[in-house]
């Protein structure tokens, strides 16, 4: 077994449920060293309870979660960093206090643990906020430290749930940065977010959950890759609906001379551009990328069929 084989995280199969209601249902994926891994569905797909599991927090009814290739022991499970959506830090303990606190926990020494904990308070922009309660801190400041609580010890393995969530752009850079470094280490990294713009500029894969189950995983090109085609456009000689007499061709927006396209599986743009030549001079050609949002929308429309 290779030492990047070693270093995955792997969900097998687990399935969770709540009485009636299937919080999870045979997902499986794995994070890789290395890897920014973006965990994305709507809200009650199945992210929280999948990375609780993970955790050890809560017990699947079925499947494994393995580390170095082995199930997960409480020794291992000691060994990631956890984010909670909820805050769960305590509001009236001085931050660098508790970040050493929780350092030690981790099996740091003293001195390790505050080093630890005034290193990253010092790089979330915080190092004069060390002596603070946590409750005076402005909310995005907490979500800060948060990050810093699952950073302080040396974790193999981070899971993040909404580590975005309530931070200005300058946070949300300096926490992209950080999470990236911490791959760059060899460290697989997942995190759950809504915002997906952000996901799609980071993350190296997407895994998109639905009702419980991974509808869709690869990177963002390999989403791509099973989504429609689309072109821009620009005919300024040519009639409104020019486009409509293009087999298999649906108009999806309209700017000016300028039309975008999305073509049915098989279809060659070709006859497309040859259709707008007909008409006149063309200014423009454009092939477009679908967002990860546009692929979102698709895939969970897919699966709600």
């Amino acid at each position: 077994m290779t030492g990047t084989i070693q270093r995955q995280l792997e969900i097998d199969g687990i399935s969770k449920r709540y009485g009636q209601t299937v919080a999870v249902q045979d997902l499986t994926f794995d994070v890789r060293a290395g890897e920014l891994f973006g965990f994305v569905g709507r809200n009650g797909a199945g992210k929280t309870t999948t990375m609780r599991i993970t955790l050890g927090v809560l017990a699947p009814d079925a499947g494994v979660v393995r580390w170095l290739g082995v199930p997960l022991t409480f020794e291992a499970r000691r060994r990631i960093g956890y984010m909670p959506e909820e805050r769960g830090l305590y509001p009236k303990m001085h931050v660098a206090e508790q970040l050493a606190y929780l350092g030690e926990l981790h099996g740091m020494t003293g001195a390790e643990a505050r080093g630890a904990a005034l290193h990253w308070l010092d790089r979330f922009g915080l190092a004069d906020r060390r002596d603070a309660d946590l409750q005076a801190l402005s909310l995005g400041n907490q979500q800060r430290v948060q990050l810093a609580a699952a950073l302080v010890f040396g974790p193999e393995v981070l899971v993040l749930d909404e580590p975005f969530a309530g931070l200005d752009p300058v946070a949300v850079d300096v926490m992209a940065g950080v999470l990236r470094e911490r791959a760059d280490a060899g460290v697989p990294v997942i995190f759950s977010s809504h915002e997906l713009e952000l996901v799609e500029r980071l993350c190296d894969r997407v895994g998109i959950v639905e009702r419980g189950r991974m509808v869709a995983c690869g990177t963002v090109g390999e989403l791509r890759a099973g989504g429609q085609e689309r072109r821009w456009l620009d005919v300024p000689s040519a009639p409104d609906d020019w486009g409509a007499r293009v087999p298999g061709v649906r108009l999806v927006r309209a700017d000016g001379s300028r039309r975008l396209f999305e073509l049915d599986p098989g279809v060659d743009d070709q006859s497309l551009l040859r259709a707008a030549l007909a008409t006149g001079p063309v200014r423009s050609f454009e092939r477009v990328e679908p967002t990860l949002g546009e692929l979102f929308r698709t895939v969970i429309g897919e699966a709600a069929a």
